[in-house]
């Protein structure tokens, strides 16, 4: 029996956007049973979406097939011969606002994200800061299913099976005797990255204890970072470069604490229903983007009274003069009693 009703939701990237958008989805459809979605992003983003009933990945090649105007036509010609009813438009950027404009000038129901440009703005500016807590993230995009006519109430969570280790995950943590504690060090923008010698200090303290770490980053100079990490410390292991993305989703799922900056490793935790805390530098989880479902307090926050004006930007990407050392007013004990807390190690 074919559903009702086929939604196509874009969302071309980030990694973190696109992961916190898989609660969302989650709720939608355990709400709505006769909907179907098609999710449009780019393909290596495919295993966020792994297992979730009436979901349809379409991988778009934005620089490759479906690049500039004639390739988003070619990718809006692909899509609608999939019967889509509605469009979501999550991302709210050119390639999806032109993406979109296909939709409607063919009559779908289209409906697209307010970002909140605005209040962000406010919020992160010097002068007549308006320091408030936004609406999530989370709860735009619900707003953008709701304009289509889908009401999504984020507050009735669904609880996902923890999914079965994978071979891959299992020939390198073996079986699991003691718990395990994820650590995510890096960040986009160097405003978001607790400092390492620092961050060493807590790896240091936790590896000491009856636990396994396992250290989640990427790039080549992170690699390297991380793998002298490993030798360093007992009980810590680097997974970077060692496991497919999709591998290292499920390792993550068997977690059970995740630390991790103002990232996507915070929302990948988060969305598989992992305790995640997370450490904030020049951003600030007022701007809407902390991971969902977390307590308000598994955020760790810098001193906000000895640096009024943060958060400096929204995205990590602007620090004010005198704000680089932000997130050194974090001591290494107070991350280290969360962890102690949260985990009950």
């Amino acid at each position: 029996m074919q559903t009702k009703t086929h939604i196509l939701v874009i969302r071309l990237s980030a990694m973190g956007d696109v992961s916190m958008t898989v609660p969302v989805v989650k709720a939608l459809l355990h709400q709505h049973p006769n909907v179907k979605i098609t999710f449009v992003s780019k393909s290596f983003l495919a295993p966020l979406f792994d297992n979730i009933p009436n979901v349809a990945f379409y991988g778009a090649d934005v620089k490759g097939a479906h690049k500039g105007v004639p390739g988003l036509y070619r990718l809006y010609k692909e899509l609608k011969k999939l019967k889509i009813t509605h469009v979501a438009d999550l991302h709210n950027v050119l390639r999806s606002k032109i993406l979109r404009s296909f939709f409607v000038r063919s009559g779908y129901k289209v409906a697209a994200i307010d970002k909140g440009r605005a209040e962000k703005k406010a919020l992160t500016r010097i002068h007549n800061k308006i320091f408030k807590q936004l609406k999530t993230s989370h709860q735009r995009y619900a707003d953008v299913f709701e304009n289509l006519g889908f009401h999504v109430d984020l507050s009735k969570v669904v609880q996902a099976p923890v999914p079965q280790i994978s071979e891959a995950v299992n020939a390198i943590t073996k079986e699991k005797k003691k718990p395990w504690i994820g650590i995510a060090p890096f960040a986009a923008f160097e405003g978001k990255k607790y400092p390492l010698p620092l961050m060493e200090k807590v790896i240091s303290e936790i590896s000491l204890k009856e636990v396994q770490i396992f250290l989640f980053g990427g790039g080549e100079k992170e690699i390297d970072i991380l793998d002298t990490l490993e030798g360093k410390f007992q009980n810590t292991k680097s997974v970077v470069g060692k496991l497919s993305f999709k591998d290292e989703l499920n390792l993550i799922a068997h977690l059970d604490v995740m630390v991790a900056m103002d990232s996507g490793n915070a929302h990948f935790s988060a969305m598989q229903q992992v305790k995640t805390i997370t450490i904030w530098g020049v951003t600030h989880p007022f701007a809407g983007f902390a991971p969902f479902n977390q307590p308000s307090d598994y955020c760790i926050l810098p001193d906000l009274e000895k640096y009024p004006n943060a958060p400096c930007s929204i995205y990590g990407n602007k620090i004010y003069p005198g704000y680089e050392k932000i997130m050194e007013s974090i001591q290494p004990s107070t991350i280290i009693a969360k962890i102690e807390e949260v985990s009950g190690i």
